[in-house]
């Protein structure tokens, strides 16, 4: 469902807590991984050490094909994602699968990241699909990305699928201006007060 995305404060909130136990600490940043890489639940899932390769900028990227199409993408990682890759670096080189995440089943997954919005006081249906709705929005298209980027880094086939995305940062941008407004009336009727009073 488009619209099921963290704002910046949001996944602030998400990257900024620590967790002693092992299992939500994982889920907490695999998750966090797709929300700076936009790569679905089963593309992290399935993603090995020997995707990871340097670029055309010589610069890390990782290079897959999208479980549910087939299509090929490259993704640039920026730091919050190659923090994680290097933080699981070596228990991934020390299995036999090299699977570069640990990544638990998605309903399982979906039940902690459940515990950990509740535990940053995120009041929404935080499922791993947000990560990729998040990438999109907060991440790329509120801080400039053009829309064809977008829509290449997030393995789209049609760019109309991508559009949806901006959309919801329009409508993002129009709540925040009609609060600008009435914060701009507010004021005014201060004012008034004070020059009547």
């Amino acid at each position: 469902m488009i619209g099921h995305n963290l704002t910046e404060r949001e996944l602030e909130q998400i990257e900024n807590t620590y967790y002693n136990n092992d299992r939500l600490e994982r889920i907490k940043d695999c998750f966090i991984f797709s929300c700076y890489t936009g790569l679905s639940y089963v593309d992290v899932k399935e993603l090995t050490l020997n995707q990871i390769t340097i670029g055309i900028d010589a610069t890390h990227w990782i290079f897959t094909k999208r479980e549910k199409t087939n299509g090929r993408v490259n993704i640039p990682i920026l730091p919050q994602a190659m923090a994680i890759i290097d933080k699981y670096r070596d228990a991934s080189e020390k299995k036999e699968n090299s699977l570069l995440l640990p990544l638990c089943s998605n309903q399982k997954a979906n039940s902690y990241l459940k515990e950990i919005s509740k535990d940053c006081g995120i009041h929404k249906n935080v499922t791993f699909h947000v990560a990729r709705h998040t990438f999109a929005t907060t991440v790329m298209l509120s801080n400039g990305v053009p829309i064809e980027t977008v829509s290449k880094l997030l393995g789209h086939t049609k760019l109309s699928t991508t559009q949806l995305y901006a959309r919801v940062v329009e409508t993002k941008i129009s709540e925040d201006i009609q609060n600008l407004l009435i914060r701009f009336e507010t004021k005014k009727k201060k004012a008034m007060e004070v020059l009547e009073g």
